[in-house]
């Protein structure tokens, strides 16, 4: 098969830089992070480095009239030539308002970006666009990579939407809903017996026949594609224009990292282009804490905890990349984990206050940021933005087993009123 060629040249990318070392490498098709780092032990991943000066020459986000309603109203940040742009609408989601949740949590400003209105329901689908932009750019024959859920959905359509072949590696336990997903846009689907056997099949097709990945595959981890996180930074460029502002606090779920990282990146080059001031707070929401571990013992790389059954499928990871770590130590942020009963009781009090039914793996966020009232981590004044990373939609099956049965009654008003006060505690 003919492999990804190197991109052509851009007059806005000069290089790809090492996240922990600063090594700069040519930009290319090098998707296993830092060689450098990677020789020491320490898997790294890469980031694309822009020229600074031209961008402010081009691009000034108080003029977006005629752009746009995507993430590609922001092309001059992002990697691909805009003639290469894969989209099918992702982007601009909602900011919203949640007033009577956050009357519970006691967080007087809480806002909620849903990236459930996404094209495929999901925040991935920031990062496939940009991803497989890049994908056609370098002249891909194929797209891969390996998930079970949201990441494999969104590069299964926009591999379709560019009409390259797409090659996904899964594992046979995952929800009905995001199998269908992925098998609907054409991708060819492929199980293996373990997830360490998924990244081992990418790592192959990438090495072998030189096909472009778009997920996470190395391990270590180092993270996603880093020509799809950059898709990443427009949740940042999207909260500055909604907000007019940037968040004091934002609190995302978090596995490998991608979205956390790059959303960080975005407020940065923000900063150094002169269209803001301040810095968020970045707060990472966990299901197992291997990043509280690692900044609980201070180390430089994040290592495995211990794992178990998680109805928050999407970021059940027991580990994270030295991405995400970073940017806790720059933020001055924190991580926490909610356990699996407060998860699932978040979910339906998000989904009974506001109307939103979010997917599990979303919902940690309010959950982190309700222990952060509770540890005094909150101030009265301070604007706070959860993440909601895909709706609830994409796994119901988890919803339903924590969900009160439909009684059957007879058809009466005092049959009705039984059933009303013994299965849902509404009396009137």
């Amino acid at each position: 098969m003919a492999s990804s060629k190197t991109a052509p040249a851009s007059t806005r990318l000069l290089a790809l830089r090492c996240i922990r070392c600063g090594t700069e490498y040519a930009v290319g098709p090098m998707f296993k992070g830092c060689p450098a780092c990677l020789a020491r032990g320490l898997p790294t991943n890469l980031t694309v480095v822009y020229d600074m000066n031209k961008i402010r020459q081009r691009f000034n986000p108080r003029h977006l009239e005629g752009r746009p309603g995507t993430i590609w109203r922001y092309a001059e940040l992002l990697p691909a030539e805009p003639e290469n742009a894969v989209s099918i609408g992702e982007g601009m989601t909602p900011l919203l308002p949640v007033p009577r949740l956050a009357k519970r949590l006691g967080i007087r400003n809480l806002l909620v970006k849903d990236e459930s209105r996404n094209p495929t329901w999901s925040f991935k689908d920031r990062l496939a666009s940009s991803a497989v932009s890049m994908a056609r750019q370098m002249g891909a024959s194929v797209v891969t990579g390996s998930s079970s859920g949201n990441a494999g959905a969104a590069t299964a359509a926009y591999s379709a939407r560019a009409g390259i072949p797409c090659v996904m590696f899964t594992t046979r336990q995952f929800p009905l809903t995001m199998r269908v997903q992925m098998a609907v846009y054409g991708t060819k689907m492929i199980a293996t017996p373990t997830i360490q056997d998924r990244w081992r099949m990418v790592e192959a097709c990438v090495d072998s026949w030189g096909w472009f990945p778009v997920t996470v595959f190395v391990y270590p981890l180092v993270g996603s594609n880093c020509y799809g996180i950059e898709g990443y930074k427009s949740v940042a460029f999207e909260l500055v224009e909604q907000l007019g502002r940037v968040p004091d606090q934002i609190v995302m779920p978090v596995g490998a990292g991608d979205a956390f990282y790059g959303t960080w990146k975005g407020f940065k080059e923000y900063r150094e282009l002169g269209f803001i001031d301040e810095l968020p707070t970045m707060v990472a929401a966990e299901v197992f804490g291997p990043l509280e571990n690692a900044l609980a013992k201070n180390l430089d790389h994040v290592e495995e905890v211990p794992w178990g059954p998680t109805p928050a499928i999407s970021v059940g990871l027991n580990t994270s990349a030295y991405q995400a770590l970073a940017v806790l130590r720059e933020s001055g942020g924190i991580a926490r984990s909610p356990s699996a009963e407060e998860m699932l009781a978040m979910q339906r009090q998000l989904a009974e206050t506001e109307g939103i039914y979010a997917e599990v793996s979303s919902v940690i966020s309010l959950c982190v940021a309700k222990k952060l009232v509770e540890e005094g981590k909150i101030k009265d004044d301070e604007l706070v933005v959860a993440f909601l990373t895909s709706g609830g939609l994409k796994d119901p099956e988890t919803t339903a087993k924590h969900l009160p049965e439909i009684p059957l009654i007879e058809p009466n008003l005092d049959a009705l009123r039984s059933a009303l006060e013994s299965t849902y505690s509404f009396a009137f």
